[in-house]
């Protein structure tokens, strides 16, 4: 475990890191069901804390595991038995999402000690990972040890919180600082202790992967959705308006992701990673919101929610609407420049939100409604299919020339 050279051509994610990828699948289901309950129930300050707290820890444990894979992946029995470890913290973790819900929306005691323990387990593992780099690989030895030690007083920290009951209040404000200390630990070992032989274009295509996870849930909650209103109205045009909607919204989020050119910019700003790696949670999770988004819509038309229509139409505007603010916000800080475009297409986006909103207001079938958040993504593909193409390729050479200099 020497470490990968980051300038390996067609460096791609392995299998192993595929059938990794599939237990994070059942994490964000849950969690996006449990937001969906919580949202349909009105319940909007547990819900949003409750996915908070999920979204970030589902996420951490994953951007953990992938850029050690990323700089170490040796992919020998003793790294293959250690990632299934870490595959079974996961479920663990999983199992524990629905219960730690249940405690915010009673408001006693945070219950998130199976929570916790799937995400000790997960961790333990990858400090043995990291003491075995450390071992291993002499060059980046203090790198990997400060990796180690953020992870090992973090760990500390979350144990307690699986034997003593904190309050909901509590609890947050703890994981708070056990969550920064683990967030400090990449920072110091990539900016001060050398950094890790990490993968630009690997590294970019494992980000686009997990994204990819999350967009499951806009699937799943297109179908849920289908199949409410196929049950109270049978094969209607409302049918074929749903599926268009939450297919098309989903396929539109996938089209936006993927124009980031995080790849080109990382592999010679590599300086930039830090806000990027940890700037895609906020992007991930409100992917996953939307698909939730769609999920509670298919309650409202199911007559179980306790909301009303626009109530129900901004759980998928307002996630929609954070996932293309965060993209804009990332392009803008890899690339360093951002274009009257961007602005123009922003300004379009908020205006089809608005719209929609002032259409449930209105009375306007949900299915319509659903169709006109769709076409919030779709401006921002138009806009750059006709012209952000050119604006994009100017900024990846004007930076990668920078580098060079």
């Amino acid at each position: 475990m020497g470490g990968r050279d980051r300038h390996e051509t067609h460096r791609v994610a392995t299998p192993l890191e595929l059938l990794f990828d599939l237990t994070f699948v059942i994490a964000f289901g849950l969690a996006a069901s449990q937001f969906a309950h919580a949202m349909a129930e009105a319940h909007y300050g547990a819900g949003l804390l409750g996915f908070g707290f999920a979204s970030f820890a589902i996420s951490w444990a994953w951007i953990n595991f992938s850029w050690f894979s990323s700089a170490y992946d040796t992919d020998d029995w003793i790294f293959r038995v250690v990632t299934m470890v870490q595959m079974i913290g996961v479920l663990v973790l999983a199992i524990g999402l629905p219960p730690m819900f249940a405690s915010i929306e009673h408001g006693h005691h945070l219950d998130n000690s199976t929570m916790v323990l799937g995400y000790v387990i997960m961790r333990v593992a990858m400090v043995t990972q990291w003491l075995r780099a450390a071992k291993q690989d002499p060059a980046r030895r203090r790198a990997c040890l400060t990796y180690v030690t953020a992870i090992s007083v973090a760990q500390v920290g979350w144990l307690v919180q699986i034997f003593l009951d904190f309050s909901v209040g509590v609890s947050v404000v703890f994981a708070v600082i056990l969550a920064t200390v683990e967030m400090l630990g990449p920072y110091i070992a990539e900016r001060r202790d050398g950094g890790t032989p990490w993968h630009a274009h690997h590294i970019a295509e494992r980000y686009s992967l997990f994204a990819i996870i999350a967009l499951g849930e806009g699937v799943v909650g297109t179908v849920a959705t289908l199949s409410a209103v196929v049950e109270e109205h049978g094969w209607t045009m409302d049918t074929a308006l749903v599926g268009m909607a939450g297919t098309g919204l989903t396929f539109g989020m996938w089209w936006v992701y993927y124009m980031l050119p995080s790849a080109q910019i990382l592999h010679t700003h590599r300086e930039r990673s830090f806000v990027w790696g940890y700037g895609q949670i906020l992007v991930i999770a409100s992917i996953v919101a939307t698909g939730a988004g769609l999920h509670t819509a298919a309650y409202f038309i199911e007559n179980k929610a306790h909301i009303g229509a626009v109530a129900t139409v901004l759980t998928v505007a307002i996630p929609v609407a954070v996932f293309l603010a965060g993209v804009y916000a990332l392009y803008y800080y890899i690339v360093r420049r951002f274009e009257l475009l961007h602005i123009l297409l922003l300004t379009g986006t908020l205006g089809v939100i608005v719209v929609a909103v002032i259409a449930a207001s209105l009375g306007v079938g949900m299915a319509t409604c659903l169709v006109i958040v769709m076409l919030a993504p779709a401006v921002t593909v138009v806009g750059y299919e006709v012209q952000g193409h050119r604006y994009q390729a100017e900024a990846v050479a004007e930076q990668t020339a920078s580098a060079r200099h």
